[in-house]
Parts: structure tokens; sequence; C-alpha cells
């Protein structure tokens, strides 16, 4: 395992830039989205949804959170890549209806070559996706400010084609959500890349965004949702945000550990997709040391949590 941040704070960044200045992890050093888009929102004050008990109970008063991330090739990865990098048409296999086939009057997504040949670009690990496991690949255009993600992407060579279940594009600058009904490459019709435990924003101090999680069922969307993944009677919605209680006392954990468990007490977790209870999402990083982040993460429960009313803004 890496050593702990606090021991090593110049570690160099998990992939250096490659020559065609495609950086994966880059460190953009500035706040995705405007300041008041749902996932900078500042939760602090918000009232507690009259049914948040109920809903904790369905989740499990008992149940430990778990950082779902960590070196490769634990965590979602991203990618940075110039505004000349060129685009490449997908073909979408699930989702066509509700998947974005470009921005800004271009068509296609800007996937460097290195995604077809070269591990750990693409969620999973393997070059060019494989065929397990959702597959996201995550691709800002720095220069225009814009954001690419995939569902299940994956080069497929016989076809000589890059394929995927779902896509969407977000203009970095602007709160447009999604199509009512739509999908995107989250379950919750959500951009993923915005709500990572992403190492370097964690090193710097606490976090100062909302973060991604993950229930077990669901049961319908509500703001800033867009998309339905279930309809289990009791079960969050997605879109429903949690917010670690400010009573929890974080003096205990190590500093890496209190500022993602800051993000949550002030930005809180956005349920985006059905998966395991309570695993929080993050960027796949060779510098996170999960010897420190398991115990400390499930070492907070299901009643560490309450629901704030849903669809509050």
């Amino acid at each position: 395992m890496p050593t702990s941040p606090s021991e090593s704070p110049t570690t160099p960044p998990a992939t250096a830039p490659d020559s065609g200045g495609v950086r994966v992890g880059e460190d953009f050093n500035r706040g995705l989205f405007p300041g008041d888009n749902w996932w900078n929102q500042d939760i602090t004050n918000a009232p507690v949804d009259l049914q948040s008990e109920a809903f904790i109970s369905f989740v499990g008063r008992t149940r430990g959170m778990h950082p779902d991330f960590g070196p490769p090739p634990y965590g979602i990865p991203y990618i940075g890549v110039s505004g000349s990098e060129p685009r490449t048409r997908v073909a979408f296999v699930d989702y066509g209806s509700e998947s974005d086939d470009g921005a800004r009057g271009e068509v296609g997504y800007p996937i460097p070559e290195m995604a077809k040949s070269q591990p750990n670009v693409i969620e999973g690990g393997a070059p060019g996706g494989g065929s397990n496991g959702d597959r996201h690949l995550l691709i800002v255009d720095r220069d225009r400010w814009l954001l690419y993600e995939l569902f299940a992407a994956r080069w497929n060579a016989g076809l000589s084609r890059w394929e995927a279940g779902s896509g969407a594009v977000f203009d970095l600058s602007s709160n447009a959500r999604r199509p009512e009904g739509w999908t995107s490459a989250d379950a919750a019709g959500l951009a993923i890349l915005p709500g990572l435990v992403r190492y370097d924003e964690a090193l710097r101090g606490p976090i100062r965004h909302a973060l991604r999680v993950t229930v077990r069922q669901t049961n319908g969307y509500v703001w800033p949702a867009s998309h339905r993944a279930g309809s289990s009677t009791g079960a969050l919605p997605m879109g429903a945000r949690l917010r670690l209680k400010p009573s929890t006392n974080l003096s205990r954990y190590s500093t890496m550990a209190q500022n993602i468990f800051r993000a949550m007490q002030t930005y809180g977790l956005i349920v985006a997709d059905n998966g395991s209870d309570l695993y929080v999402t993050g960027a796949m990083d060779s510098r996170w040391n999960n010897g420190d982040l398991n115990p400390a993460f499930s070492s907070l429960t299901g009643s560490d949590f309450e629901v704030i009313r849903l669809g509050w803004r």
C-alpha cells in the first residue's frame, strides 16, 4: 500500500502526462460546475426529511461505510485532454435514445488512442475496457471545459469502433440537467466525476462538493436526478442526499479521512446508482492508503447519517 498522504505529501501523480497531452487523474485545480450547482451545494442547514429514520433503517442502521476506491484497479479513473483531441463516434448499444452523440455542434467523444491499449484508463483496469463491470470512461476537455462520460465503454476491435451502453456530455460551466426520464453514464442521470472522492482534493483540505454513494435498492428519483432504476417500497430515491450528522466526532481520524468526512457533513452524499449499501465512489489513484481509509469508513454506520428533505434546493 502507498504511504500515508500526511507522511508523503509530495508523492508524484499516479500517472504522468503522455506524449499527446492526455493526463490520467489530472488535478484540474478548479471546481467542476458552477458554485451553485447541486454538487457544490452546502446542505449544513438543510431540513431533515420526515422519513429520514425509516430510510436509514431500510439501508441498515449498523451498516458500515466503505471507500469504493483505492490504488489500481479500484475506483474510477478519469482523464484530461486538450480541445484538439480528435472526436470519435461511439455506438450506443443500450440507451441510444437517451445518450448524447457529442457537444457544441461536434459529433463524437475525445477518446485518446491510449484507451485502446493502456490499462487503468477505463474503470476495471482492462485495456480497451474489456467485457466485465461498469467500465466507466470519464474524459474532461480541459480547454472547452466539457465532461464526456460513458458507461460500459469498450473498444470493439472486430468492428473497429468504440461502443458503450450509454453516454452523456456535460458543460462544466452550466447547471443544465438531463431531460426528465433520461439516464447518463450513471443510473440517476447525473454526472459521475464531480461526485468522486479525488486524491488531490482530499490532500489539499476538506473536499468542497457532495460525494457519490450507492445503495442496494432505490425507489424512483428526485431532483437533481432525472432517471429511475428501481421501485422498491421504502428505499431511497435516486438523487436523495444523506448528511453525516454534525455531532459526529472526526478528531480521531487521519487528516485525509477528516477532509473526506467533512464533505459528508457539509455537502452530503448523493444517491446515484444501485450497488452495495453506503459504498462511496472515488477516483482510482496509486496514492490512496486503504490501510487508513478502510477502517475509518467502516467505523461510520447508517445511524451516523440523516436524509435531508427529498428534492431540497
